[in-house]
């Protein structure tokens, strides 16, 4: 998974699927930094550091889709 990591672009959106006590956990945002031990995402929360070690998988993923319109009463 690192391989993908190691190749994308920064600023690519992408989701990160990390292994946690318990479980997995999911970082969905920008990919911002790749080095030899770890990677950060901008997440909606803020920026998430990750440990290489624990990732499970990773992909690129579309943009976020455009605001929808308002309804307004009739």
């Amino acid at each position: 998974m690192s391989d993908f990591l190691a190749g994308a672009e920064l600023g690519t959106r992408v989701v990160v699927r990390t292994r946690i006590d318990g479980g997995y956990t999911d970082a969905l945002g920008y990919l911002r930094f790749v080095g030899a031990a770890s990677c950060r995402v901008e997440t909606k929360r803020g920026l998430v550091t990750l440990a290489l070690a624990d990732v499970v998988a990773a992909k690129e993923v579309p943009p976020p889709p455009a605001p929808r319109a308002r309804r307004l009463p009739e």
